[in-house]
């Protein structure tokens, strides 16, 4: 199916070629998933969460998060000005599967915070959180021949996305309930 027979598909290429609404997308969507985290961080659940070594204070991810979202926005934005570009159907294929992907892994990181923050269901969302940071590595490997620059921005995505399925792992891990032992 090509991307004339698919109209949404159409939609989200016109988004990422408007370099404003390429960043204000991912930005927007951030903002109003992290909205209700701010409660449950004062939360006794929150509090009292069990955490692996090296989580930061809490105050650095209101920092990190959002020049994550510009930085992976503008590089939907160069990926889509590449594929424009591209001559190649195999280039321009791979910039698809890039563009794809992108809006795969957005639709993870929106979901991640209800998963974790509002269900308290810390193992789906480390699911959720290992998808989508599989989705960003290979998405930023194909984009990388085609747009090094839209990779660069989007290898510090790569590394906290690592960091912080480490750090639900490890909260999850840390926090099942104890087994108990049969008699």
């Amino acid at each position: 199916m090509s991307t004339n027979e698919f109209p949404l598909a159409q939609v989200f290429l016109a988004a990422a070629r408007i370099p404003l609404v390429a960043v204000g997308l991912p930005l927007g969507l951030g903002l109003l998933s992290g909205y209700p985290t701010a409660q449950v961080v004062r939360s006794d659940w929150y509090k009292n969460l069990r955490t692996p070594p090296g989580r930061p204070p809490r105050q650095v991810f209101p920092i990190v998060w959002p020049l994550l979202y510009i930085s992976m926005g503008y590089a939907s934005h160069l990926t889509v000005k590449a594929m424009d570009g591209v001559l190649s159907p195999s280039l321009r294929s791979d910039c698809m599967t890039a563009l794809s992907l992108y809006y795969v892994q957005l639709a993870l990181n929106v979901l991640w915070t209800p998963l974790f923050f509002g269900a308290k269901k810390t193992g789906l969302a480390l699911i959720d959180s290992a998808m989508m940071a599989a989705a960003t590595f290979y998405m930023t490997k194909l984009v990388a021949p085609i747009s090094p620059t839209a990779a660069y921005l989007l290898l510090p995505y790569c590394a906290w996305l690592s960091f912080a399925t480490y750090l639900n792992g490890g909260i999850w891990w840390l926090n099942l309930p104890p087994v108990s032992k049969k008699e």
